[in-house]
């Protein structure tokens, strides 16, 4: 079953987008179009960015990345950070250079705000301030994050809300932002959506078509979340994640080590490491592997309800026989359709 919306019949897309929940299958459609079309592929991933994070990431296999084009996948340590600004300054250049290599430029992945930075855009916030968020991290340092939570909430009720008392980095970024500008950071992110929703899905100008799997029975969903957290268990994710500790300069706090997934993992290890071990029990492998599970299913969660927002998509139903075929042909069709 697929749903496609109204496709104005001169509007040849200049890229195509496939989007959808974690475990849904976006990798193996992605590679499967990579054999029948002149594709490049642009990683819409903000975990895939960083290197030494493979297992955990279910990042694609390096006999898969030969197989095909793959772009910013691999182009950060997960010391430094990489945001929704940089992805579509990447995205726009990409975008651009593959079209003039005659290819057509396929985004894939499963981070929805990278996504809707790139087709809504993004309104111009204060740069960094080096300063201000060193004077804002030594604040947390003596009262703790969830003081300074408490004082985000009185000047950004609407950013406050959403976060964690604990979620330092867009605490103290929104702190940063109202301290350097005097406006809370959610008034940077107000746009008129009707409108929005109305105008063709373009990128720097040109149309393009986006895709989104989706299942019918969350049940399905939760199955495949929970088969790909054990095989990435199987395929030595704790390891991954003893070696990215044994660095000695990452934290719980950096985006990579928040990530879904390598959060658990730490939080884990840490635990052990107070107990006197290196090595996790077996309740405590238990214990994070049901914690793990947990969280994709909430990421999985966040993704679709996004997804559900987006009117100028294609939905193709992922949970049944022979849905990757139906995509492809799916996919193909709107190619045909919509060619010049």
């Amino acid at each position: 079953m697929t749903r496609t919306p109204d496709t104005p019949p001169d509007a040849r897309p200049a890229w195509l987008a496939i989007a959808g929940p974690t475990a849904s299958g976006k990798t193996a459609l992605a590679l499967a179009l990579a054999q029948r079309l002149p594709v490049e592929i642009i990683s819409v991933d903000s975990a895939l960015v960083f290197r030494g994070m493979d297992i955990g990431t279910a990042k694609p296999s390096q006999q898969e990345l030969a197989s095909a084009p793959h772009h910013l996948i691999n182009i950060r340590d997960p010391l430094q950070a990489y945001s929704a600004a940089e992805f579509v300054r990447d995205a726009h250049q990409l975008l651009g250079e593959i079209r003039a290599r005659g290819r057509l430029p396929l985004l894939v992945g499963g981070t929805m705000l990278y996504f809707k930075a790139l087709f809504e855009g993004l309104d111009e916030m204060p740069a960094a301030q080096p300063e201000l968020r060193a004077e804002i991290e030594a604040q947390a340092g003596q009262l703790g994050w969830p003081a300074l939570h408490a004082q985000l909430a009185e000047v950004d009720p609407v950013t406050a809300t959403r976060l964690s008392p604990n979620d330092s980095q867009r605490i103290g970024r929104a702190l940063e932002v109202w301290r350097a500008s005097g406006r809370p950071i959610s008034s940077f992110h107000t746009r008129d959506k009707a409108a929005e929703a109305n105008r063709p899905l373009q990128v720097d100008g040109q149309p393009g078509l986006l895709f989104s799997l989706e299942p019918v029975e969350r049940a399905w969903l939760h199955g495949r979340i929970a088969e790909r957290f054990d095989a990435m268990l199987a395929q030595g994710f704790m390891a991954e994640m003893q070696a990215l500790r044994a660095r000695g300069d990452l934290s719980p706090d950096l985006p990579a080590m928040r990530c879904v997934g390598y959060r658990q993992a730490w939080e884990a290890l840490d635990g052990a490491e107070r107990a006197g071990r290196q090595e996790l029990a077996a309740s405590e492998l238990a214990e994070l592997r049901e914690r793990g599970i947990f969280a994709t299913r909430q990421l999985a969660k966040r993704q679709l309800t996004w997804l559900r927002g987006m009117p100028r998509r294609s939905v193709v139903v992922c949970d049944q026989p022979g849905a990757m075929q139906q995509a492809l042909a799916v996919i193909e069709t709107a190619l045909r359709l919509t060619a010049p």
